[in-house]
């Protein structure tokens, strides 16, 4: 039952002979037009049905809004005008008027994943809008982001993308047919291409198995043909083999054609020269924008085969001028971007999707083996799958399969369809099928094809469903990560397979399958962990994703910082799955690559150096300050002896390292410097000699270890060596004294005597040589006084600049300093010390 072109109601028969409840009396009678016995007097016929109204629950609702469809030609796109007859704000008729494309949209909690096909694949759009009819925009999104590739969609050749949490008052318009969407080419600061459609409902788009993009056949008319295009829905059977074509098009009417106007569709392998469908079909009322026309015809298994291997081509064409007015396109796999995706394990059901638990497995026995596997239908048809399989002994000759659930009664087992064992190697099976018919196409797109992996001993040692999923944000990353247990305690049939991509606006978006999960209502948390080196003691940077419930986890996190990302970007990450109460990890994995935009990542030039502070969230655990140096991690405030050099002396401040050399105390005793020591030590120690299988004797002081009878300069981080202390390992008490250096007495004014070095712990007066005293001699006049010295002689004497005034000051001088405003300030006194 349709109304407005979609699907409102289905009709389901089924024989309920055999169903019939057991009459509670002796004697049941048979009533006439009845299909059940009664007893005698029972009015209430079990086989009588009454119909009860229902009320649709919100996924209900849904599921009647889930497909839609769209063409976007230069013709769809020129009637996308405003009321005043202008064309929409950034809206500019694309010149190449043989370019075509068509969208498929699904809609799924309140999400509208979209995939588009192109004519040409190489020439990508740069954004995708959504508009009213009244060309207001409603979102844009970008589709190529620097710094980010889809491996997916480079293979496939589609568009691929999702607005997430759509409001209601655009669901509305989704709902009513009354939104369009826009393909943007060019930059956005520059003249822009675009092509438009109308979202739209469509017969047997839940049934799609293939598409077809339409574009102008050669030698048609290109002038009549301006702007024209088409889209195919394509739908078969496999039981009773037929195709059902649903052509959405414009452009094959000649200015002529006013109402029933024939047309002719066409299915046809040019290669081998073979029309499989030829259809003449009316269509009342042509219009400029979008035409519908539908043909269903039975064919062979040979011609279902070619369908399904890309080997056919549809057309449609005028009957009057089949030359000048033609679209033809290749059927192809159809437009929606999807992978199909599965957990493989022991677990007794599958429960990888949260949803399903009805594929029995015969799996005899648990083992430690896991693995996962994701597949995609390629353009032309084929199946390109990816199986990575863990801790699997190639002793016992394990073959893997791509089997299909078939019931046997009440039974549902495995039938076997392809053997994939050929490619596996190493704990991967890497490859390509392109012999699929039209029946395992079904069964894959519905979700009923499994990979089991069985051995010599094992009919089943570990299977999954493949579970077909949309490709958007986390699925379009290069490939997913296997989860793997780290806790021997933990379940040896838990496993998980985990996908991780950033966007455009810097979101981090995460989509975890779990499988053999004990219970649901086990509180769990993702986490991301960050490492700049894997290597014992480094510090870990950890950032909550999510807590959650279940078996399946789909999020994604905002207001992630550059710094963080920078973080990310150049260090070693881990994705973790843990315990909230008790914190311990069941299952982690090592991310190998994570594609981040470069719009997300600080922008640095050849001289900035970013900083060793990382901006903090509420979910991310802080990382304890830790210092690298010499390939190992310290704590912050701990001080070692450097591994290349023992007389060097380092400590760790506020995550800088800071290195000094071992000075050596002045000695007042005969000394050696023995083999392996900096510094000598004193030998006319009267402690007791050690022999040779004695112990070393010594001292401890902050972790380090002195022999007996050494002096040392203690060592205070962050300042280095304390040189007016000497520290001393008593050799008879073996305890440690750090008396301070005693200073000699100054011979000259405390003025004039002056430090030689800032960690010097004596003052030191000027030594004033011979040659000092001849050139005062010479300086002085013959009356005795002496001569003027010019600044250059004050300064190169030790003499300083006061920079406030410009004033040179012999060294020593004393003065106080004149303020503009103020005059002399009497309370200050600045004095000339050396320069």
């Amino acid at each position: 039952i349709q109304k407005k072109r979609r699907v409102v109601a289905r009709v389901h028969c089924r024989n309920i002979k055999n169903e019939c409840p057991k009459p509670s009396c002796d004697e049941p009678v048979l009533h006439p037009g009845r299909c059940c016995k009664v007893c005698s007097g029972d009015f209430n016929s079990p086989d009588v049905l009454h119909d009860i109204p229902s009320v649709l629950t919100p996924e209900e609702e849904e599921r009647n809004m889930k497909h839609f469809a769209t063409l976007l030609t230069g013709r769809t796109s020129s009637v996308f005008h405003r009321d005043d007859g202008l064309p929409s704000v950034g809206l500019q008729q694309i010149s190449n008027s043989n370019f075509v494309a068509t969208g498929r949209f699904t809609f799924h909690r309140k999400n509208l994943f979209y995939s588009f096909y192109v004519s040409d694949p190489l020439y990508r759009p740069r954004a995708l809008q959504f508009a009213d009819f009244e060309g207001n925009i409603l979102g844009e999104q970008a589709l190529l982001i620097d710094g980010v590739t889809s491996v997916y969609q480079n293979v496939t050749g589609k568009v691929c993308g999702v607005w997430r949490r759509v409001p209601r008052d655009y669901r509305r318009l989704l709902r009513e047919e009354k939104m369009f969407v826009s393909l943007l080419w060019g930059a956005a600061d520059q003249e822009q291409y675009v092509l438009s459609g109308q979202v739209a409902r469509y017969r047997s788009l839940s049934t799609e198995l293939f598409t077809s993009l339409m574009q102008p056949a050669p030698g048609t008319d290109s002038l009549m043909m301006n702007g024209a295009g088409g889209t195919a829905i394509v739908s078969v059977s496999s039981s009773a083999p037929s195709v059902h074509v649903s052509v959405v098009f414009n452009g094959v009417f000649s200015p002529d054609d006013v109402a029933d106007v024939p047309l002719v569709v066409r299915l046809e392998s040019l290669e081998k020269q073979q029309v499989v469908l030829q259809e003449e079909v009316k269509v009342e009322k042509p219009a400029h924008e979008l035409n519908v026309v539908e043909v269903q015809t039975a064919v062979s298994s040979a011609e279902l085969r070619l369908l399904t291997r890309g080997k056919l081509v549809l057309s449609i064409a005028s009957k009057k001028k089949p030359t000048e007015l033609r679209l033809e396109g290749k059927v192809m796999t159809r437009a929606t971007c999807e992978i199909f995706q599965g957990v493989l394990s022991s677990a007794d059901t599958e429960n990888s999707n949260g949803e399903d638990e009805d594929f029995e497995k015969l799996v005899s026995a648990q083992t430690s083996t896991s693995g996962m596997a994701w597949m995609y239908v390629n353009r032309d048809g084929s199946l390109v799958y990816s199986v990575q399989l863990d801790e699997l002994s190639h002793h016992d000759s394990p073959m893997l399969v791509l089997v299909s659930g078939h019931r046997n009664g009440g039974r549902r087992s495995m039938v076997e369809l392809e053997d994939l064992t050929p490619s596996l190697s190493s704990g991967w099976a890497n490859g390509t099928l392109d012999r699929l018919s039209a029946r395992e196409l079904e069964q894959l797109y519905a979700g009923e094809l499994a990979l089991n992996v069985a051995t010599r001993m094992e009919p089943s040692l570990v299977s999954g469903r493949l579970v077909p999923r949309p490709v958007a944000d986390a699925r379009d990353s290069h490939s997913p990560i296997l989860l793997k247990r780290l806790d021997e305690t933990a379940p040896a049939t838990l496993v998980g397979m985990a996908w991780l991509a950033i966007d455009s606006e810097c979101s981090l978006h995460f989509e975890v399958v779990l499988s053999g999960l004990t219970t649901e209502d086990q509180n769990l948390e993702l986490c991301l962990k960050t490492l700049p080196f894997v290597i014992p003691g480094a510090p870990v940077f950890r950032r909550v994703l999510e807590e959650f419930r279940g078996n399946h986890l789909e999020g994604f996190v905002m207001g992630i910082s550059q710094t963080e990302f920078l973080k990310i970007d150049s260090g070693f990450n881990f994705l973790e799955l843990q315990d909230q109460a008790s914190g311990s990890v069941f299952l982690s994995a090592r991310l190998n690559r994570i594609s981040i935009p470069l719009s997300c990542l600080p922008k640095y030039s050849d001289n900035d150096v970013p900083g060793s502070t990382y901006l903090q969230a509420d979910s991310i655990i802080p990382e304890a300050t830790k210092c690298y140096y010499e390939m190992q991690f310290y704590e912050e405030g701990s001080q070692w002896v450097s591994k290349q050099d023992p007389c060097i002396m380092c400590n760790c401040h506020q995550n800088l390292v800071k290195c000094d050399t071992v000075p050596c105390p002045l000695l007042s005793c005969s000394s050696k410097t023995a083999p392996g020591d900096c510094c000598p030590t004193c030998t006319n120690s009267s402690a007791p000699q050690e022999s040779n299988t004695s112990v070393t004797r010594g001292c401890y002081l902050a972790g380090q270890f002195y022999a007996a009878g050494k002096s040392w300069h203690p060592y205070l981080p962050p300042s280095g060596f304390e040189l007016c202390a000497v520290c001393t390992c008593d050799a008879n008490t073996l305890e440690v004294h750090c008396p301070r250096v005693q200073c000699p007495p100054l011979t000259c004014k405390e003025h004039e005597a002056f430090r030689p070095d800032k960690k010097a712990c004596c003052k030191q007066c000027p030594v004033l040589t011979v040659g000092d005293t001849q050139l005062a001699m010479d300086e002085q006049n013959p009356n005795g006084t002496l001569t003027h010295r010019t600044d250059e002689d004050i300064l190169a004497s030790g003499g300083c600049k006061y920079h406030a005034t410009g004033d040179i000051f012999e060294n020593g001088h004393e003065w106080h300093p004149r303020v503009h405003s103020h005059g002399e300030v009497k309370c200050v006194t600045c004095r000339c010390k050396v320069s």
